[in-house]
């Protein structure tokens, strides 16, 4: 299995190419960029049962959530890498994603298919050392997902509520890992966040591909609906945590009332997200940029900071 270096000629100039060079440390920079560790962050919602549960001062629950988060970002890795296979075509022909290394001819298709196989299997395997409610869960998130690359992605809003329900998977995986049952607030805001999410990366997308190199399912899309619907989520996403922060019983839990404040946080990261996904075209994914916008990571560091203040009473000494 060889992993070539340089981008793939045009077949009319083979024949005076030199031969290419081959170099595994090229490759292995390649499977690793497949993978989109960057992208992993998208698992601290596999955390965030333990967060809010008030369990962070138990280490023994720490470790269960931890592993949990690591299962959950092996399958994320094998979940990519497979979505780069079924699209490596496809993507040949986009502006942007052509870069990607399956697609490139940097990672070998072979190479890709073991990792993804390798991953899962390591992954799986080590859910069994949980409850098994949560191996089914991490189950359900692969197959799901292995889903949406087959099959889901062509299908109009059945893709997007596809990524959402990924994402409840990994909240109740979260809890069930470390056996705490997850609040239907947090269900429902984590839904609606991860439809926002996936609504604006759709309309970004619509916004930026020319007609001509477009996937199939975005002419099923419209641009004003998608608006439509990232306002609705949007802002049903941050109801839905306000809600929760006023709720009788999450004010017992915390025996503080003053969650509520954090959610200016959730407000001020939906509009940034809003702002991205219309104002940088160029882009490969708004939530790329995203992670990569110091007003929207300051923005969440300082949320996570005043939460954890908050839900575990944490003041100066």
């Amino acid at each position: 299995m060889r992993c070539r270096l340089e981008p793939m000629a045009d077949p009319a100039d083979r024949a005076a190419a030199p031969p290419p060079r081959f170099s595994a440390w090229a490759c292995a920079l390649g499977l690793a960029r497949t993978l989109r560790p960057q992208q992993w962050v998208k698992n601290l919602f596999v955390l965030a049962p333990v967060v809010f549960a008030k369990h962070l001062t138990h280490p023994s629950v720490i470790k269960g959530a931890l592993g949990a988060f690591g299962i959950f970002c092996l399958l994320s890795g094998a979940v990519y890498a497979l979505n780069d296979l079924v699209d490596a075509e496809a993507d040949r022909s986009h502006p942007i994603k052509r870069r990607r290394p399956i697609a490139a001819g940097v990672v070998p298709a072979a190479l890709a298919r073991v990792a993804v196989v390798g991953l899962a299997l390591v992954a799986l395997g080590g859910s069994l050392l949980g409850p098994r409610y949560f191996t089914a869960l991490a189950g359900g998130y692969f197959v799901l997902n292995v889903a949406y690359s087959l099959r889901l992605k062509r299908v109009a809003y059945l893709d997007v509520a596809s990524i959402a329900a990924g994402f409840v998977l990994r909240v109740l995986a979260g809890g069930a890992a470390i056996r705490t049952p997850v609040s239907g607030y947090m269900i429902a805001c984590t839904a609606l966040l991860a439809l926002f999410l996936g609504f604006g990366k759709r309309r970004h997308e619509l916004l930026s591909v020319g007609a001509s190199a477009r996937r199939v399912v975005l002419r099923a899309y419209s641009a004003g609906v998608l608006l439509v619907a990232l306002l609705v989520t949007g802002t049903g996403a941050v109801g839905a945590y306000l809600a929760y922060c006023l709720d009788p019983d999450t004010q017992r839990l915390l025996a503080f009332g003053w969650l509520w404040v954090t959610a200016v946080h959730p407000a001020f990261g939906v509009a940034r997200f809003l702002q991205l996904a219309g104002s940088r075209p160029e882009a490969e994914s708004p939530t790329q940029e995203m992670l990569r916008d110091t007003p929207f990571m300051l923005n969440l560091f300082l949320w996570a900071v005043e939460v954890v203040a908050v839900v575990y009473r944490l003041r100066p000494t």
